[in-house]
């Protein structure tokens, strides 16, 4: 069948997957015939060009110039294989984050902006608490600065400088975008910049870090409770055990 179609000169394709099917009709906007029988002009895709090529010794068909496509592919390549999955996993992630963000429509000032305002928040709310309620708070700040921190020693800058610098912006009116330009490595608005992160990825990523915090702390309660249950029982047998360690009879 195939042969006969070329000498007509149509370009088919055999053992397509239903998923390729699917997104090739979405790209060219066609619709998907079962029968060719019930195939007519209205079912036809558009495409400026549709040829095979050959990548790394394998054969593609490369489908371009559709007018208005709602799928598209990305050929990812590399030297290894392990040099290809981080391609892979960059690029899924980006899609990701771009997809959240078009979803929830809402979006924050990135480079550390966040984490920098919601520490000066919690800093001033442990000021209204007192006793080891105020401590905890104080310890949530800091640890929420180690995103910002991070940054900056990812970015080969001080931490050090670089936190006094936001820490005094964000103390200003207008601050609350301040954040780390990685590039310059300067502290300045990030959000004029284009630097952003989607709502959805911080509020996930606080929520998710203190419910592992709550979970460790439960966890060291356990053992805590355990110790100190062995320290009063004494240096006796295990209950129920006898004399010599056997269990009595």
């Amino acid at each position: 069948m195939i042969h006969y179609l070329a000498k007509a000169g149509i370009l088919a394709v055999r053992r397509v997957k239903e998923s390729d099917i699917e997104k090739l009709a979405r790209a060219t906007g066609g619709k998907i015939v079962t029968n060719i029988k019930d195939l007519t002009a209205k079912d036809l895709g558009f495409a400026a060009q549709v040829e095979e090529r050959k990548i790394a010794g394998e054969e593609m068909i490369f489908i371009e110039g559709c007018k208005d496509p709602k799928a598209v592919s990305l050929l990812v390549r590399g030297g290894t294989e392990h040099v290809v999955d981080e391609a892979e996993r960059a690029v899924h992630d980006a899609v990701s984050v771009v997809s959240v963000a078009i979803e929830d429509g809402k979006i924050v000032a990135g480079g550390g902006a966040p984490e920098i305002e919601a520490a000066k928040g919690l800093r001033e709310y442990a000021g209204t608490v007192s006793g080891r309620e105020a401590l905890a708070i104080n310890a949530f700040a800091d640890a929420i600065e180690v995103i910002p921190r991070t940054l900056a020693e990812n970015a080969g800058l001080d931490p050090i400088d670089i936190l006094v610098q936001l820490r005094a912006a964000h103390e200003k009116k207008d601050g609350k975008d301040i954040g780390i330009d990685v590039i310059s490595g300067e502290v300045t608005n990030t959000l004029k910049l284009g630097i952003v992160e989607p709502l959805r990825i911080k509020t996930q990523a606080i929520k998710s870090a203190s419910e592992v915090t709550e979970m460790i702390l439960r966890i060291d309660d356990v053992i805590a409770a355990g110790k100190l249950e062995r320290e009063e029982r004494g240096p006796g047998p295990p209950p129920g055990m006898g004399m010599g360690g056997m269990p009595p009879m």
